[in-house]
C-alpha cells in the first residue's frame, strides 16, 4: 500500500469512527482542538500523535486505523 492509499484508508477509518459514535467534527473539533475535514478527506497529512489523540477520544488502539 502506498502513502496516499494509506492516507485515504486512514482517512474513511477516522470518518468511520466519527459516525459511529454519533458526533460531528465540530464536536471532535471542540472535544480535542483537531480539525477532522481535510483529515476526512484524505487532503491532509496526520501526524503520529493526532493519531494517537484520536485513538484515545476514540477509545480504541491505532490497529483500527488500518
Amino acid at each position: 500500500m502506498n502513502k496516499h492509499e494509506l492516507l485515504l484508508t486512514l482517512a474513511k477509518r477516522v470518518k468511520e469512527l466519527r459516525n459511529e459514535k454519533g458526533l460531528t467534527q465540530e464536536d471532535v473539533y471542540n472535544d480535542t482542538g483537531i480539525h477532522l475535514g481535510r483529515i476526512e478527506q484524505g487532503k491532509r497529512d496526520i501526524s503520529f500523535t493526532t493519531l494517537c489523540k484520536l485513538a484515545d477520544y476514540f477509545g480504541t488502539d491505532l490497529n483500527q486505523f488500518r
